[in-house]
């Protein structure tokens, strides 16, 4: 994804929900850059990990920024710390020295465009694969697989049994590489489901997209998607519609 704002007096909000995936981002603002409501101000380049709890980035001015998405255990791979440390957080890039990311920053900075940003932040995360060389854990791997195909709509017991592993090692395991539980991620996959629903179908009921996402009942799914955006469905698709 990548945006880019021209208006020297524009105040901007980008919101950040919960989908499951953390992410790359290099931004240049011409004011300072923020995570809120922490009020942390961000460097040029960090990554964010998992967000449970809805956050807004926000500069004013001049901006434009790029973000790569991550594979839902990506933080442990490029970082090789518990990604439970980044849930609803932002780490710092430009705070390592290996692999030199300032060289990193001023590469993305004289880059002629933003493909060429893309492939310099790409490059970035295959030396940060090779610095830390995490082993894979396969068993999650197909396990996040398994949650994203079903779009949330899982019994963990069910994902257990086809792995053929413990539900407390399965936990365990889990939380380690992803930072959530499996049943936050699935929970998570399933608001996503349900949030692309109301994004493509502005006009059908609510009721419909609760039944189709897997939720139990219409009360269950309006807890669920104000949890992770703050809203209720009904607010977010009025404001979908009013643009």
């Amino acid at each position: 994804m990548l945006e880019e704002n021209d208006d020297p007096d524009a105040n901007v909000e980008i919101p950040i929900y919960a989908d499951g995936y953390p992410g790359i981002m290099f931004q240049q603002s011409e004011d300072d850059f923020y995570i809120l409501p922490k009020g942390k101000k961000l460097s040029e380049l960090f990554l964010f990990g998992q967000t449970i709890n809805p956050f807004t980035l926000n500069t004013t001015g001049k901006v434009k920024f790029i973000v790569v998405q991550l594979y839902p255990f990506a933080s442990k791979y490029l970082l090789n710390i518990d990604p439970k440390e980044l849930n609803d957080d932002c780490f710092d890039l430009l705070d390592l020295t290996n692999p030199d990311t300032e060289n990193y920053r001023q590469r993305l900075i004289n880059a002629p465009n933003m493909k060429k940003r893309a492939e310099i932040i790409y490059q970035l995360i295959a030396d940060l694969i090779n610095v830390n060389k995490v082993p894979q854990d396969d068993q999650i791997q197909v396990a996040i697989e398994y949650i994203l195909k079903r779009k949330g709509q899982i019994k963990i017991q069910n994902l257990t049994e086809e792995l053929y592993i413990t539900e407390r090692t399965f936990q365990r395991k889990f939380i380690s590489q992803v930072g959530l539980t499996p049943q936050q991620f699935s929970k998570i996959v399933q608001f996503q489901s349900s949030l692309h629903s109301l994004n493509e179908s502005k006009f059908k009921k609510l009721t419909e997209i609760s039944h189709e996402s897997g939720f139990s009942d219409q009360s269950h799914f309006i807890k669920t998607f104000k949890r992770y955006t703050g809203q209720t469905p009904s607010y977010y698709l009025n404001q979908i519609i009013s643009k």
